[in-house]
C-alpha cells in the first residue's frame, strides 16, 4: 500500500511515516503544498494523509486542484484546528476524512484502512491462497490455522502478492510498492526476501505458491491449481 504524507512539521512527518512503514505501509514524504500536489498529481498513491496548514500551497488549495485534475485518490485530512467549519470545509472540497492533532496513531491506522477499504470494496477483507490466509486489519497470517510469524517487510511482501495473486510480478513493481520509496538498493533484495517467505509459508507445509517466472518476476498462485 503507497501513501503519501504531506506535512510540514518534519518530526511528526517522520514518526507518521516511521510508524506507517511498520504497519506495512510504503511511504512518500512531502513538506510543503507545491511538493505534495506534485507527488499526488504525478505519481500513484493509494491514500493521502493531508495536513491543511502547509507552506506554498494550503492543504485546502492542494485538495482543490487534485480534485480539478480528476486525481480521485482518498484524502485524510490532518490539521491542528478543531472546529466544524473546517472540517465541512474540508469535506466539501473532496476530502475522504478528517483528523485532527493530535490524534492516535491507532486510530489514523484505522481510518487509512477504512478509507482504503471503500475505495476497493471488491477486495476480500480476508486474502487467501489455498489454505493460507492474511488478515489485514488484525496483521495475522495462519496456513490450516496456524499462526505464522512473519516480519514487517515480509508482512508487505505477502500482502502484496495475495492482492495481485495469478498475476505476474516484475522485481520493479515489488520494489515499488512493497520497500521503501526511496529504496534504490539492488533488485536482488527482491529474491532475498521471496525466500523468507518460501521457507514460512510454503516449505514447512509441503507447498509451493509462489512461481518464479524467469526474465519476469514472480506470481504467487493457489497451490495446486496452477493459476490464481
Amino acid at each position: 500500500m503507497r501513501v503519501l504524507v504531506v506535512e510540514d512539521e518534519e518530526r511528526l512527518a517522520r514518526t507518521i511515516a516511521r510508524g506507517l512503514e511498520l504497519e506495512g505501509f510504503v511511504v512518500q514524504l512531502a513538506h510543503t503544498g507545491t511538493d505534495g500536489l506534485w507527488w499526488a498529481a504525478e505519481d500513484t498513491f493509494d491514500v493521502i494523509v493531508l495536513d491543511i496548514m502547509l507552506p506554498g500551497l494550503s492543504g485546502y488549495e492542494v485538495l482543490r486542484r487534485l480534485r480539478q485534475r480528476d486525481v480521485a485518490t482518498p484524502v485524510l485530512m490532518l490539521t491542528a484546528k478543531d472546529g466544524d467549519y473546517e472540517q465541512a470545509d474540508a469535506l466539501d472540497l473532496g476530502a475522504d476524512d478528517y483528523l485532527t492533532k493530535p490524534f492516535s496513531f491507532v486510530v489514523l491506522i484505522a481510518r487509512l484502512r477504512a478509507l482504503l477499504r471503500r475505495r476497493a470494496p471488491q477486495q476480500p477483507a480476508i486474502l487467501t491462497a489455498g489454505e493460507l490466509t492474511l488478515d489485514p486489519a488484525r496483521r495475522l497470517v495462519r496456513h490450516a490455522g496456524a499462526d505464522l510469524t512473519l516480519t514487517p517487510r515480509e508482512f508487505g511482501l505477502l500482502e502484496f502478492l495475495l492482492r495481485h495473486k495469478g498475476i505476474a510480478l516484475t522485481k520493479a513493481e515489488i520494489l515499488r510498492n512493497v520497500w521503501d520509496a526511496h529504496y534504490a538498493g539492488p533488485e536482488n533484495v527482491v529474491e532475498v526476501y521471496i525466500g523468507y517467505l518460501r521457507k514460512k509459508i510454503d516449505a514447512p507445509f509441503g507447498r509451493s505458491s509462489i512461481e518464479t517466472l524467469r526474465g519476469v518476476g514472480y506470481r504467487l498462485i493457489d497451490p495446486g491449481t496452477g493459476d490464481g
